[in-house]
């Protein structure tokens, strides 16, 4: 059942460390398990604590509507299996999840974030999702007691569309966070379109198996890995952008993409066979090979028995290119059974292009990446400049509270506008053939139209709500 009431935001900074900023109006608070109901624009809301949405219960959220996470409680919104969220925000009026702390001093880890659970296949038994306590389940698999015998691939969680989720991810013990947006087990009838994440104390979209689609992702900021695939995930993403602050990683080393098949290398099915096409990932190093925090790693980190395939994207940033982990990754990528091609990658140098595990080269590594059509440059203002991708999407010497935007489109007559290929048989396959627009021409997130226009904001430290 709902717990609201009504509570004047009057502490301030140093307040029992909650922060709520002292120009809010009265907040709803929000606690405990949620019953079926609407949040309105007119409103404002604060989340205290674990708040959750369980089977057979939906939030509505209208367009415009502002959710603030408590920092003392670690708010955290949670979607268990058979619940449902319909936050169908607008370019206009989108919907926003943020700190509770002013404008200003707000920072990563604020609150607990969003996650959302279902009963899709997941290739683990009773995996509890992580940073939630007591345990909470999901996915579905046969060996599993505490979750779904039998997976529904084709589930609803809800809608997310037009959506920011700002300063999350708290961590509740080292190594156990939250993360900006966390999926579990969630299936593809769910719809999620037009989401940003940013200033995130750990991962900014994070998937734990499942078969849910994603277009229109950003992940800006982050502080571990922009986009982290894990568990037998077989979904689909199609236009995710991610901007790195030179500053933020985190000591486990932070990637663009980082993808599990589980947490050791056991042949476990399904195996994390999603598929990705046309992501922009710009890393913190905009020219030369310096860095400002030595705990940023690669572009792509695979590993672990992973078939994760990418298409159509480009990279560039991170001070190494694409590293396979183990054998069994190998093994995957020069069977097809993932598949990674058609993509740039734009390192720090020559050396740092290639790695590889105990028990293979990275030569191996190197062969696969040039068999796909697939190319690497070293990163200089000169290669960004030279396939179109504009300088000032880096962040630079820029400040957290600095980048107010960038150019993301391509300039006319540059090589990104082109080359982009859905030839490729895992295209056709029965849960992605409907779902890419197979129709742009251009590599990478961006051709000439800028899809973050409008909904996006890249500097949420000083934004008023």
């Amino acid at each position: 059942m709902v717990s609201a009431a009504l509570v004047i935001s009057s502490c301030s900074k140093n307040e029992d460390d909650n922060n709520i900023n002292n120009n809010q109006p009265t907040l709803v608070e929000l606690t405990g398990d949620l019953t079926t109901r609407t949040l309105t624009a007119d409103k404002k809301y604060l989340l205290k604590g674990q708040v959750f949405v369980r089977n057979g219960q939906t939030l509505t959220i209208e367009p415009g509507t502002v959710i603030f996470g408590d920092r003392r409680t670690r708010g955290t919104l949670i979607i268990d299996r058979g619940g449902r969220i319909i936050a169908r925000g607008t370019a206009n009026q989108p919907i926003v999840f943020t700190s509770a702390v002013e404008e200003g001093l707000r920072d990563r880890g604020d609150w607990g974030g969003l996650v959302i659970l279902g009963n899709a296949a997941c290739n683990q038994v009773d995996p509890a999702i992580e940073g939630i306590d007591p345990p909470v389940y999901f996915g579905g698999n046969p060996a599993n007691n505490n979750s779904a015998k039998t997976a529904n691939n084709t589930e609803s969680s809800g809608e997310l569309r037009y959506v920011r989720v700002e300063f999350a991810g708290i961590e509740l013990s080292p190594n156990n966070e939250t993360n900006s947006i966390t999926m579990g087990g969630v299936g593809s009838g769910t719809i999620m379109e037009y989401c940003m994440v940013s200033f995130g104390g750990d991962d900014g979209f994070e998937w734990f198996g499942g078969t849910n689609n994603g277009k229109y992702l950003i992940s800006f900021a982050m502080w571990d890995d922009d986009f982290d695939i894990d568990f037998g995930w077989s979904g689909n993403v199609q236009f995710g952008l991610a901007v790195r602050y030179p500053g933020y990683a985190d000591q486990s080393g932070s990637n663009g993409i980082e993808t599990d098949n589980g947490p050791n290398d056991n042949d476990v099915q399904p195996y994390t066979n999603g598929v990705l096409s046309n992501l922009t990932i710009v890393g913190p190093i905009k020219s030369g090979s310096s860095i400002s925090n030595a705990n940023f790693q690669h572009c792509i980190d695979a590993r672990r028995r992973t078939a994760l395939s990418v298409f159509n994207s480009v990279f560039t940033g991170f001070p190494r290119g694409i590293r396979y982990n183990q054998p069994s990754v190998l093994t995957n990528y020069q069977n097809g059974t993932g598949v990674l091609s058609n993509n740039i990658l734009i390192a720090a140098g020559n050396s740092n292009r290639y790695f590889a595990g105990s028990g293979m080269s990275a030569d191996s590594v190197r062969t696969n990446w040039e068999a796909n059509n697939q190319t690497f440059n070293v990163i200089s203002d000169s290669t960004h400049n030279h396939w179109g991708l504009n300088p000032n999407v880096f962040f630079g010497n820029r400040l957290p509270n600095q980048y107010s935007g960038a150019t993301f489109t391509v300039a006319t007559g540059k090589p990104l506008l082109s080359g982009a290929s859905f030839s490729n048989a895992k295209f056709n396959e029965a849960t992605r053939t409907n779902f890419f627009d197979k129709n742009v021409t251009f590599r990478g997130a961006f051709g000439t139209t800028d899809w973050t226009a409008g909904w996006a904001e890249f500097n949420p430290i000083d934004k008023v709500y």
